[in-house]
């Protein structure tokens, strides 16, 4: 009989695992697609929010911002972000062949699996993220355009403290709307992107400077890898 009890509870708790992972997986493919269409928020937006802190965003169509900056962006971190289906493969492989025992030391992240983190998932690093971003992101990748993946990343990425998004970021450190950003604002705003907290757009090291420059020169020359915004 005792045996019996366990198997008893065991397929309970077995049931409850199943119907929670059925529903998280209905939330999301739900979520998918509504914010194909409306403008979605990030969990580090609905964080500042539950603990009372301030958040800065205004969202603003693609059309409406400079092409100056998803150029930039896109030079600064996804290349192909054009030519992979969610996930650069490439890249992935070669972070993971680099990392040896001790595994990767650097990301291999795409604009697409940054937008499933930043709408899904939690900031800090780990195995487990990481596994969850890569289905997720093929599945965005094919669910909405590249136009839309682009869209809402500019307006959810953070730009320093409580700052979210193109238009916010261009108020804040260049007084001026995002869709006035010229090339050198853009590069600045796209380089700062990878430490957003500590890198100052208005106010650059000189690394930051170095890395903008660099990002800008690579803008310049973009056309051939910016088709799917057009």
């Amino acid at each position: 009989m005792a045996v019996r009890g366990r198997g008893q509870i065991l397929g309970r708790v077995l049931r409850w695992i199943f119907g929670v992972m059925t529903a998280a997986v209905l939330l999301l493919a739900a979520l998918l697609v509504l914010y194909a269409f409306v403008p979605p928020v990030s969990t580090l937006m609905i964080g500042r929010w539950a603990t009372l802190r301030t958040v800065e965003r205004v969202w603003m169509p693609l059309t409406k911002i400079s092409s100056n900056l998803p150029a930039a962006v896109m030079m600064a971190e996804d290349a192909q972000f054009c030519r992979h289906g969610g996930v650069d493969w490439n890249a992935l492989n070669e972070v993971i062949s680099d990392g040896g025992e001790d595994g990767p030391s650097r990301g291999a992240s795409t604009l697409s699996m940054q937008t499933v983190k930043n709408l899904f998932l939690w900031p800090s690093r780990s195995v487990i993220r990481k596994g969850l971003e890569i289905p997720l992101a093929l599945a965005l990748d094919f669910v909405w355009t590249k136009r839309r993946v682009m869209e809402v990343y500019l307006n959810i990425a953070e730009w320093g403290e409580g700052t979210f998004g193109a238009e916010a970021a261009a108020r804040r450190y260049f007084h001026k709307s995002a869709a006035d950003l010229s090339p050198r604002e853009a590069a600045l705003l796209a380089a700062a992107l990878p430490n957003p907290i500590l890198r100052n757009p208005a106010r650059p090291s000189r690394h930051h400077a170095v890395l903008a420059r660099i990002v800008g020169g690579r803008a310049a020359r973009s056309a051939p890898w910016t088709g799917c915004l057009r």
